[in-house]
């Protein structure tokens, strides 16, 4: 078809567009777009994610730092917090309910303090993913990074904080009577399967935090009910002896206990191998796996939610 222009020649018309009739998702395939906040495959997620180290370094050290910058003892608290619940739990546990039993006191005290300090470290990871991203949404929704950043960060300060603890812990079980030994080199593998447990933790309780902020109410519930049956402040299997043995080994079992009597047996010279359940270096590789790449998943599933509404 032709049209006639104002001075009299003649103007071919105008030849269609190559992209007519084409559906939005086709333009968007066609010229490689793609929708503004979408979940990336989980290959490029980790390598984004690997591409954000050092901000995650970076943010756990600054969280770590401001954690108690408004307190006149500072970073002490670190230390000093899990060193009065156990002077507590051990008043109440040890000296009123003698739940000491079949542990002497050379060995009760850095049971418990172990305990303390390890189940700590497990707790304290689990209520910071609950918050991680309900607790940062003003840095979620401002800046474009791979979501699963905060959880891992907030579990690396946990492990920050509980080595500033160790220090402290060492000098307890020395005080005690349990001088170093080539056992004590297990606390690095036992240490390095919790944080990669409790990181799992962190990024299922991110992602269900995100979706229910109320969670961080319930969490300090659940966490008690959870410390009192992992034998922080008693010896599970002298507690449960006479009860039937798939319960006993069920009870064993339970990660935060696995963990706690890893990091005993390596500390403590009168905490031996006949107090740990049956192959509990597999149960600790299991739940630390199992956890860390279920949890790692679950929170990628959801990453494009992260942050709306």
């Amino acid at each position: 078809m032709s049209e006639t222009t104002h001075d009299g020649g003649v103007a071919l018309g105008a030849a269609p567009s190559p992209d007519e009739g084409l559906t939005p998702v086709q333009l968007a395939d066609k010229y490689g777009l793609s929708v503004s906040g979408a979940r990336p495959p989980l290959g490029a997620y980790i390598r984004q994610l690997w591409g954000r180290r050092h901000f995650i370094l970076a943010f756990s050290q600054a969280k770590l730092t401001a954690q108690y910058s408004q307190a006149k003892l500072g970073q002490l608290w670190q230390v000093a917090t899990p060193l009065l619940n156990a002077a507590v739990y051990y008043f109440i546990f040890g000296v009123i309910l003698k739940a000491s039993r079949g542990l002497d006191q050379k060995t009760y005290i850095p049971f418990l303090v172990t305990g303390v300090f390890v189940f700590t470290f497990t707790q304290t990871s689990l209520m910071a993913g609950v918050r991680a991203i309900s607790g940062n949404l003003g840095l979620v929704r401002a800046l474009h990074f791979p979501r699963a950043s905060l959880p891992i960060s907030f579990a690396l300060q946990q492990l920050q904080q509980l080595l500033f603890s160790m220090i402290v812990l060492f000098l307890v079980v020395v005080g005690f009577g349990s001088y170093p030994s080539l056992s004590w080199l297990l606390i690095v593998p036992a240490l390095a399967l919790q944080f990669l447990f409790n990181t799992g933790l962190a990024l299922v309780m991110a992602r269900l935090g995100a979706k229910t902020p109320d969670l961080a109410q319930l969490m300090p519930f659940v966490t008690r009910t959870w410390m009192y049956a992992s034998g922080v402040m008693f010896s599970l299997d002298r507690v449960l002896a006479g009860r039937p043995e798939w319960f006993v080994q069920l009870m064993q079992l339970n990660p935060a206990a696995v963990y706690m009597d890893l990091i005993r047996f390596a500390l403590i010279d009168g905490y031996d191998s006949s107090h740990l359940p049956p192959h509990v270096w597999a149960a600790a590789l299991g739940w630390a796996v199992v956890l860390f790449t279920g949890g790692f998943v679950y929170f990628w599933k959801a990453e494009e939610r992260y942050g709306r509404g």
